[in-house]
């Protein structure tokens, strides 16, 4: 039986993420919800997910000790991170005056800006919320398995990522300027969106992240 924790630290969609493993998984796969770090780290693979203040989101994984429980988890097993779970594998947000995250990935997340506008200069609410089409940068990353180019995913947000090694790039999106919505490199891969609200390409990315193999 292979086991994909989904690492509760009191910050993420837990109940949707996991549900929508379950429903993609295989019948010899198990998913649960743990703050445990010896539960995650026995793991298969492991889920980060997150949602709210970056500032709120890191003070309770330092808190928990997730923060080494992540490192770990990534350079032994896959990990997936999601939405404000991503943002915390890069090195540093400006959300909240300024946040250090966990430098697993090269980069900074930045706020769209309170006069973001389209090519035809007509203004854009923020946070971005919605669908979203998204550009494949690798389409043959293993992530994009069975999912159109330019497939639309849901989109939460008011903060995004700005890698700095352009080869960690998979999937780019654009709301008013381009920024980068999905991330992969060695043992991770990493997503702004979020598949368990984006329908059937969202289920799909699941699946593909539960039969991936680094």
């Amino acid at each position: 039986m292979k086991t994909v924790a989904v690492i509760d630290y009191g910050m993420g969609n837990l109940h949707s993420v996991s549900k929508a493993l379950e429903h993609v998984a295989e019948t010899n796969t198990r998913i649960i919800v743990t703050s445990d770090p010896e539960q995650i780290l026995a793991a298969d693979k492991a889920v980060l997910p997150g949602v709210g203040a970056i500032r709120d989101c890191m003070a309770e994984i330092r808190r928990h000790g997730v923060d080494e429980v992540v490192r770990e988890v990534a350079a032994n097993h896959p990990l997936l991170g999601i939405c404000v779970g991503m943002q915390v594998l890069l090195d540093h947000s400006e959300e909240n005056g300024g946040v250090e995250c966990l430098g697993l990935l090269s980069g900074e997340v930045k706020f769209f800006g309170k006069d973001l506008r389209d090519s035809e200069g007509t203004r854009l609410k923020v946070p971005h919320m919605g669908w979203s089409p998204v550009r494949q940068a690798e389409p043959s990353h293993p992530l994009w398995q069975g999912i159109e180019d330019n497939a639309r995913f849901y989109f939460v947000h008011s903060y995004y990522a700005r890698v700095a090694n352009a080869a960690m790039v998979v999937g780019r999106s654009d709301y008013g300027l381009g920024f980068d919505v999905a991330l992969g490199h060695d043992n991770i891969v990493a997503v702004q969106f979020h598949p368990e609200k984006s329908a059937a390409n969202g289920l799909q990315l699941l699946e593909n992240f539960l039969t991936w193999k680094p």
